[in-house]
């Protein structure tokens, strides 16, 4: 990590600062859905840079140090997944094809809309990969001729989406299984998906994060020469 300069050491304490406050209301509110931890400091962290645009370099020069620890956190999902291992291999053909299932949903059902709606070839190339994570929906949009830094938009609104949704969702349906729940989190909105499965259960964050994993290695595969082909 690369010295920070002291008024982004101030918004890195801020956004700490901001995600154990939200985390806190998260549990004062029994998980409700909108009050994400990811979502939550984000949404307040633009209003303040819109408020005062002066601040937008220092917000961003505190970035790389929160990517940093992206490797570790991500990492660390290992742990419960270890220690809850039984779970997952004993739901390990049903969460398969339901993981082959979502990730082709996650694709086409993007793609056949934008195409509906007669969007332009980079744009649906840009939404193709929308529900992985982004440095890997980054990589797969540049491989089939989208615009990175568009895809990762879509990335980020799917997650919000996702998240801030998919509680209600599940409840309309009257899914209750915390692996379902957990798995299609994963799947659909990634680590913001991921995120709130935590939040609410322990077994649903395991299969999201399976979802999660899982989802974006059979994208990163299968979507590139499969593009191509039908291209």
């Amino acid at each position: 990590m690369s010295a920070t300069s002291p008024s982004s050491l101030v918004w890195l304490a801020a956004t700490i600062a901001l995600y154990l406050a939200s985390r806190q209301l998260m549990v004062r509110l029994r998980g409700h859905p909108l009050i994400n931890t990811v979502l939550l400091p984000a949404l307040i962290i633009v209003l303040v840079v819109q408020l005062v645009p002066s601040q937008a370099e220092a917000a961003k020069s505190s970035g790389p140090v929160l990517l940093w620890f992206l490797g570790p956190a991500t990492v660390a999902l290992a742990v419960p997944l270890f220690l809850n291992f039984a779970r997952v291999r004993d739901a390990v053909v049903p969460a398969a094809a339901a993981l082959a299932i979502g990730s082709l949903t996650a694709v086409l059902g993007s793609v056949g809309l934008a195409m509906a709606m007669s969007a332009q070839r980079p744009t649906v190339s840009s939404l193709a990969p929308k529900s992985v994570t982004t440095p890997i929906a980054m990589g797969i949009s540049e491989a089939i001729g989208g615009i990175p830094s568009l895809s990762a938009v879509f990335v980020i609104i799917t997650g919000a989406v996702g998240a801030l949704t998919g509680s209600l969702v599940f409840d309309l349906l009257r899914i209750r299984d915390p692996r379902a729940r957990g798995l299609a989190l994963g799947v659909a909105a990634h680590g913001m998906g991921t995120a709130q499965a935590f939040q609410v259960d322990v077994t649903a964050g395991i299969f999201a994060s399976v979802g999660m994993t899982v989802n974006g290695i059979l994208t990163a595969l299968i979507l590139p020469p499969l593009w191509r082909w039908l291209s």
